[in-house]
């Protein structure tokens, strides 16, 4: 049995859930989300709780156990609390600006690098350096922040880039002369 998958998912009060076949929808404070889940893992609703089933032993069936009950659970986090990550500019002249619900990005290119904030992201930049991204869905905060990231990924040498916040970057030495 999955270790993950056999633990019941809490609703908490002013959230609801409605199945309607295999879609399954999430409403809370925040926001609603809507998601397919796969035909085979069986969702129990009762009560304040939602309980999870797979038919079998099979390989498929047992990944896919904890996978929904991770999603799903997920979903219950983001409409109640919501997702950030926390991005820093580490460079000479890198900054990062807000114009409207746009992202500008000054980061030694030949051109600022521009984001819009689609959906239900969200940006804040707290100083010129620091970026928060944040959402109620967990996939698509974190696909936004690695997408700002890919616009000057950290570098082992100086260690300009943008980084998350926890992130850690292992430095090189660089050449030596005669």
């Amino acid at each position: 049995m999955s270790r993950i998958g056999k633990n019941p998912v809490e609703i908490p009060a002013g959230v609801t859930v409605n199945l309607d076949g295999h879609a399954i929808t999430v409403k809370g404070p925040k926001g609603e989300l809507t998601r397919e889940l796969h035909p085979n893992i069986d969702l129990n609703i009762e009560e304040s709780q939602i309980s999870f089933t797979r038919p079998d032993d099979n390989k498929l069936n047992r990944s896919l156990h904890g996978t929904t009950r991770s999603l799903v659970s997920n979903m219950i986090d983001g409409v109640t609390n919501g997702f950030k990550k926390q991005l820093q500019l580490i460079g000479v002249g890198y900054r990062a600006q807000l114009q409207g619900k746009k992202l500008v990005l000054n980061v030694g290119l030949s051109h600022p690098v521009e984001f819009e904030a689609e959906g239900d992201i969200e940006f804040e930049v707290p100083s010129n350096t620091e970026i928060t991204v944040s959402g109620i869905s967990k996939e698509h905060v974190g696909q936004v922040a690695a997408q700002i990231r890919e616009v000057r990924p950290p570098e082992p040498y100086k260690g300009k880039g943008i980084r998350y916040v926890d992130e850690y970057v292992r430095r090189k030495e660089g050449k030596t002369g005669k």
